[in-house]
């Protein structure tokens, strides 16, 4: 029951992160405008908005005026996925503070999920989406302190924010911007806190770094990309975190592991 509801859920805001995306973009009002075709700026109907089955009932085409739909069904079924991964492989008990964490992530998720698409589409990572999210990892920091009583976990935090922002903030002085946005060290802020300790955050950097050669090397193979093509940063960091935050743990502790054989 808990993963059918994690996936309808997930199902429904993946459609929201969809038309939140647009509207950021385009400026219009994300509460009150009702969701329309990006070229015909036709209104949807309600059977228009069903997450992933419009798309399929339509053929990935507007009702309208035919012309391809904007909203990718792979961003709705992403959230589902995810929301259900979280849960199973979620490294605390589910219960007190653990579920209190488990909510904001799902909240994180759905704030990374918006990054990623318009990052992809835009190089932008806007402030209007990163800024809440440092908002709500500070809370999430002070909760857990709060909750514990250990100044500790404070320190650690901010021990991984200073490896991740720290690092990101060099780069972008160093090259002026050239190496990497200023969009990428404001959300190595979220990242670094999240990852929760500075150990975790040089895997973080290094997952993502590893991420963004293999999603490279293939378009540089077929002559699609050369070494000056820019590509967004912010999806394989955001890969990252989510790899760090449910399997850093282990990963390290694997690793150690080997160094002490």
């Amino acid at each position: 029951m808990i993963l059918l509801l994690l996936g309808g859920l997930g199902l429904i805001l993946g459609s929201f992160v969809n038309a939140f995306v647009w509207r950021l973009h385009e400026g219009r009002d994300w509460v009150n405008d009702r969701s329309e075709c990006v070229h015909c700026h036709h209104k949807l109907a309600a059977e228009d908005l069903i997450p992933v089955l419009s798309w399929l009932w339509l053929r990935g085409k507007c009702r309208y005026c035919h012309k391809p739909i904007d909203d990718n069904p792979l961003v709705e079924l992403a959230l589902p996925v995810l929301f259900i991964a979280s849960y199973a492989f979620w490294p605390t008990e589910l219960v007190g503070r653990g579920l209190f964490e488990f909510i904001l992530w799902c909240i994180f998720l759905v704030g990374f999920m918006i990054l990623t698409v318009y990052d992809l589409r835009w190089f932008l990572l806007p402030n209007k989406v990163v800024f809440p999210l440092i908002g709500l990892a500070s809370v999430q920091i002070v909760a857990g302190v709060i909750y514990s009583g250990d100044f500790k976990e404070l320190a650690m935090a901010l021990s991984g924010m200073a490896v991740v922002a720290g690092i990101f903030y060099a780069l972008f002085q160093l090259s002026r911007g050239t190496w990497i946005g200023g969009g990428d060290v404001k959300l190595g802020i979220v990242l670094g806190l999240l990852a929760g300790g500075a150990i975790e955050g040089f895997l973080l950097l290094f997952i993502a770094s590893v991420a963004g050669v293999l999603a490279a090397l293939p378009m540089i193979v077929r002559g699609k990309a050369h070494r000056k093509t820019q590509l967004p940063f912010g999806p394989f960091l955001i890969v990252a975190v989510i790899i760090v935050c449910l399997f850093g743990g282990d990963i390290i502790d694997w690793y150690t592991g080997l160094l002490y054989v």
